[in-house]
C-alpha cells in the first residue's frame, strides 16, 4: 500500500500538494512536521505536513519527498486551524500564512544564502560533509543551496545545513537589522598563578608603585568576598578607575578576563508584589471579570494615563496562576521596550518577546519555548506576527491600543488584522480577549454597543491627575501678524520655554520624517521626482541627499535645477529633521532628540532614545507617530502638535477618526504623574469639528458623528469592504484590465462597486496601480461574495493579456 502526504508549500498557491512516502515514513510523520520536497524543475522547499493518507492524486503523479526535517511537529493542530481561518477570511493561500508565521530559519529554500559565522569554530565537532561546506566558506563569503548541492554531490543538503546552523557554524541572512551575536559579559578573575587564598600581600607588593592598580586590587578582594563572579564594569565603577588600569593588571598577568554568554531573551527580574489598584481601577478590574463570565471579548475604554497596564497585570497574574499562557499584543515595537521593564518587575523571567527587530535565532528560540510551553514563555509580548505562535493553552489575550492601524498588515500577503485574528484565536482556545484603548476604533466600540463585546470604562487618570489642558493655536492668524519663528508660533515657544525653566520635558509631534518633503526650483517650479514612483523626493539634510520613502531610491542633493540650470532651489514643507535643527538654534543650551524611522534603524534604536529620554538626558523629543503609542514618561509637561491639518485633510474615510485618535494619544503623553499637562495644537483651522472634539476629549461626540457619516455613505462598521488592487509596469495593460474587471464586478455587485481609481501615489517601484472597492451590505453573505469574487478573479486570470497583472485582494482594507 502506497502512503501519501499533503503538504503546505511556502508559496502563494491555493492548494496543498501531495507527495508519496514509504510506510515507515508515514508511520513516523505527524501533522505539523517539516519535510524537504522538490517543486518545479529544480527548486527545493521546506514544506509542512498537513495530512497523511493513502489516496493518490488524480491529476499528477506524486513525487517522493527528499527528507524529513523534524523529530517532532513544530506546528500544532490549533495553529493550523487558525491559519486556515486566516487564509479563508483574508482570501489568501495557506502557503502565504505559513511563510508569514514561521521564522525564516525554519524555511530553508534552494535560494537561501549561507554565510560563515565569524566566531572561532572547533572543527572536530563537524562531520565530513559539514567540514566540506565549512572549508568552502573559507574561500567564499557566501554559498547558495544550489552551490552546496554541487559541493556535496547530493540533493538532500538541508539536514546538513540545519545541523551547521545548530552548531553556530553558519547563519542564514534575511533582511534583518543586525546578525545575531551572542551577548557576552566581561568578567575579571585572578590569574591562575595567584589563585591561592593568601596572595593579597604579595600582589600588593608587585604594584606598590602604581597607586590606582593597588586601589583596584583592594576593591577586587572586597568584591570577591561575596563569592560571586565579578564583572569588569562593576570593578571599574567600584574602584573609580578607567578600564585601562584593569587592562594594565591583565597585561601584568595578575588578572585575566573571561566572558559568560547570557541569553538576551532571559528577562531576569524580581517578582515584586503588584501595585495596589486605585478605586477606579479596582472597579474596572471587577467589571472586566464580571463581563468575562458572559462575553469572551471585552473592550476597556480607559483615558490616557488611567493605569490600564496595572489592570492587565492583575488579570495576567490570575491567568498564570491557573497555569495558562498569555499573549500581550502591542502595535509598535517601540512600546515593547517600556512594557517589558514594567512587566518584568512583576513576572520576572516568565516573559518572552517576539517581533521583527529580533534576529532569526532569537525568534526560533521563542517559537520553541512557546511550543514546549516552557516557564520562560508564559507571557508572550509581541507585535502583530505573534498571533501565529504555537500556543497550546492560551488563557488570555490582551490587545493594547486596539485601534492602531499598525495591527493591519498591508504588504505582503496575508493581509490580516492582528486584532481580529486575536479575537478568533481566543475563541478557538476558549480564552478571554481584552481590547484596551483610550480611543477605541469605531468598529470595536460599535460591537460593544451592539452587545457583541463586553464594555468597561475607566474615566479617571491614575492618582486623579487631570487630563491635559489642550490649546488650539491659529497659525493663519500668527503668520498674518508675523508672530511665527520658523515653524513655531510665539505661544508654543513661550510654553516650551516655561516647561524647560521648570526642568520639565517636551514632546513635539510632526508626522513627516526627513527635512523637507519637496524641493522646488524657484525659477521654473520643477521639483526632483523619484524615477520609479510618482512622488517628489524628500530632502534629508543630515546626509545631504534626496530620498524616496516608497522605494528607497536616493541621490545626492543637486546644486542646481535639473530642468533650467538655475541654482535657486528651495525647500517646501517640513519634517522632523528640520524641526530638530530649528530647535537646536532656538534652544542651544538644551539637548534635542529625534525619534523616527531614520533614527531607530538598529535593533536597540528605540531603547537608546527612550532610555535617554526617561533618564532626562533629552529635554525636547521630536518624533513621528511612534511617539503617540502608549509611552509613559513621568516628567513630560508639554506636548506640541506642529501641524494638525495634514492629518485631517487625507483622502480616506477614516481620516477624521484617525486624526482624533492620534491627537488624543499624543496629548495623553503630557502630565502623567505630578500635575496637569499642557498640549498645544497648531492649525490653520481651529474651528474644525475634530479639533474641537480633541480639545475637550469628547470621544462620544466624535463616535456619533463619524458613525452617522459611515451609515450615510455605506462604510464600516455597517458595510464590509474588499479592496482590489491591480499592479503592472505597463500602464495601458493595467488600465484595460481594471476596466474589464470593473465591468465584471458591476454586473454582479451593481452600485456597490467603487472605482476604478488611481491612488494618491499611482506608481510605486515602476508599477502602475489601480484600485476597486466592493462594499458588502449588512444583509449580504460575506462567504458568497468572496466565492463570486474568486470566480471573477479566475476568469480575469484566464485572459492571456491580464495574466501578468498582479491581482491583490485585501479584505477589511482599513
Amino acid at each position: 500500500m502506497i502512503h501519501f502526504i499533503d503538504v503546505i508549500l511556502p508559496i502563494p498557491l491555493q492548494k496543498t500538494f501531495t507527495y508519496s512516502v514509504t510506510k515507515e515514513e508515514a508511520d513516523f510523520l505527524q501533522k505539523g512536521m517539516r519535510v524537504a520536497v522538490s517543486f518545479g524543475k529544480s527548486k527545493i522547499y521546506t514544506a509542512l505536513v498537513f495530512a497523511i493518507h493513502q489516496q493518490a492524486p488524480e491529476l499528477y503523479e506524486a513525487k517522493e519527498i527528499h527528507q524529513i526535517l523534524d523529530e517532532k511537529p513544530i506546528v500544532n493542530e490549533q495553529q493550523l486551524k487558525h491559519w486556515q481561518w486566516v487564509a479563508s477570511y483574508y482570501m489568501c493561500s495557506l502557503g502565504d500564512v505559513y511563510r508569514a508565521a514561521l521564522p525564516s530559519a525554519f524555511l530553508l529554500e534552494s535560494e537561501t544564502v549561507i554565510y560563515k559565522n565569524e566566531a572561532s569554530i572547533d572543527e572536530s565537532i563537524l562531520s565530513d560533509q559539514e567540514f566540506l561546506i565549512f572549508e568552502a566558506l573559507q574561500y567564499q563569503s557566501q554559498l547558495t543551496i544550489h552551490q552546496i548541492v554541487d559541493i556535496l554531490g547530493k540533493k538532500t543538503v538541508l539536514p546538513v545545513i540545519n545541523s551547521l546552523i545548530e552548531k553556530s557554524v553558519v547563519y542564514i541572512k534575511e533582511e534583518i537589522y543586525e546578525t545575531y551575536k551572542p551577548k557576552l559579559i566581561k568578567y575579571v578573575r585572578l590569574h591562575a598563578d595567584y589563585a591561592g587564598e593568601n596572595e593579597l600581600q604579595s600582589l600588593l607588593e608587585l604594584v606598590s608603585r602604581a597607586k590606582k592598580q593597588k586601589e583596584v586590587l583592594l576593591h577586587y578582594f572586597q568584591l570577591a568576598s561575596s563569592k560571586k563572579p565579578i564583572k569588569a564594569k562593576d570593578l571599574e565603577e567600584k574602584s573609580g578607575v578607567s578600564s585601562a588600569v584593569i587592562k594594565a593588571l591583565v597585561d601584568k598577568n595578575i588578572f585575566e578576563f573571561y566572558h559568560i554568554q547570557t541569553d538576551r531573551i532571559n528577562f531576569l527580574g524580581e517578582t515584586n508584589s503588584i501595585k495596589e489598584l486605585s478605586e477606579a481601577q479596582e472597579e474596572a478590574f471587577n467589571s472586566i471579570k464580571e463581563s468575562f463570565k458572559t462575553k469572551a471579548v471585552t473592550l476597556l475604554h480607559g483615558v490616557t494615563g488611567s493605569g490600564k497596564t496595572e489592570i492587565y497585570v492583575k488579570l495576567i497574574k490570575e491567568v498564570l496562576a491557573n497555569g495558562k499562557q498569555v499573549l500581550f499584543l502591542l502595535p509598535e515595537i517601540a512600546l515593547t521596550t517600556q512594557i517589558i521593564t514594567r512587566l518584568q518587575n512583576f513576572f520576572g523571567n516568565q516573559i518572552s518577546v517576539f517581533h521583527s527587530k529580533y534576529s532569526i535565532n532569537e525568534r526560533v528560540e521563542v517559537w520553541n519555548n512557546v511550543l514546549e510551553n516552557k516557564s520562560k514563555a508564559q507571557i508572550i509580548l509581541g507585535a502583530r506576527s505573534s498571533v501565529f505562535l504555537p500556543f497550546s493553552n492560551l488563557g488570555l489575550i490582551v490587545v493594547d491600543e486596539e485601534h492602531e492601524s499598525s495591527y493591519k498588515q498591508f504588504e505582503p500577503s496575508p493581509r490580516y488584522n492582528a486584532r481580529d485574528a486575536a479575537v478568533v484565536l481566543g475563541h478557538q482556545h476558549r480564552a478571554h480577549v481584552l481590547l484596551g484603548s483610550a480611543t477605541p476604533s469605531l468598529e470595536s466600540c460599535f460591537n460593544a454597543k451592539q452587545n457583541k463585546y463586553g464594555f468597561v470604562e475607566l474615566k479617571r487618570r491614575f492618582g486623579n491627575i487631570q487630563l491635559p489642558k489642550i490649546e488650539l493655536i491659529d497659525i493663519k492668524e500668527k503668520y498674518k501678524k508675523k508672530l511665527m519663528n520658523g515653524h513655531f508660533s510665539d505661544r508654543l515657544l513661550k510654553m516650551i520655554q516655561e516647561a524647560l525653566d521648570e526642568k520639565e520635558q517636551v514632546i513635539l509631534f510632526q508626522n513627516r520624517r526627513g527635512f523637507s518633503p519637496v524641493v522646488e526650483c524657484t525659477t521654473c517650479g520643477v521639483s526632483p521626482q523619484c524615477p520609479n514612483c510618482d512622488v517628489s523626493l524628500t530632502y534629508h539634510k543630515f546626509r545631504k541627499e534626496l530620498r524616496c520613502h516608497y522605494c528607497h531610491y536616493q541621490r545626492a542633493m543637486p546644486s542646481s535645477c535639473g530642468a533650467c540650470g538655475s541654482a535657486t532651489l528651495d525647500t517646501k514643507g517640513f519634517g522632523t529633521e528640520q524641526i530638530e535643527l530649528e530647535l537646536k538654534e532656538l534652544f542651544p543650551n538644551h539637548s534635542i532628540g529625534r525619534m523616527d524611522l531614520d533614527t531607530t534603524r538598529g535593533k536597540y534604536g528605540y531603547q537608546k532614545i527612550i532610555g535617554a529620554f526617561e533618564a532626562q538626558e533629552i529635554d525636547i523629543l521630536v518624533g513621528t507617530q511612534m511617539l503617540s503609542k502608549g509611552l509613559d514618561f513621568e516628567n513630560v509637561s508639554l506636548v506640541g502638535i506642529l501641524n494638525a491639518d495634514s492629518m485631517l485633510n487625507f483622502p480616506d474615510f477614516r481620516a477624521h477618526e484617525r486624526a482624533f485618535q492620534l491627537m488624543v494619544q499624543v496629548s495623553g503623553r503630557a502630565g502623567r504623574s505630578k500635575k496637569q499637562g499642557n498640549v498645544a495644537i497648531q492649525t490653520y483651522n481651529p474651528y474644525h469639528q475634530i479639533l474641537q472634539q480633541v480639545s475637550i476629549n469628547n470621544y462620544e461626540e466624535m463616535y456619533k458623528e463619524q458613525l452617522q457619516d459611515r451609515w450615510q455613505f455605506h462604510y464600516p462598521p455597517y458595510y464590509r469592504l474588499i479592496k482590489i488592487t491591480l499592479k503592472h509596469k505597463d500602464y495601458n495593460r493595467v488600465d484595460m484590465g481594471v476596466n474589464w474587471l470593473a465591468q465584471a464586478l458591476q454586473n454582479v455587485f451593481r452600485e456597490n462597486v467603487l472605482g476604478p481609481t488611481a491612488p494618491a501615489v499611482s506608481r510605486i517601484r515602476n508599477q502602475y496601480i489601480k484600485n476597486l472597492i466592493i462594499k458588502i451590505p449588512p444583509k449580504q453573505s460575506l462567504d458568497k461574495t468572496k466565492k463570486q469574487l474568486q470566480k471573477i478573479k479566475n476568469s480575469f486570470e484566464a485572459v492571456k493579456d491580464f495574466r501578468a497583472i498582479r491581482f491583490i485582494i485585501d479584505v477589511d482594507a482599513y
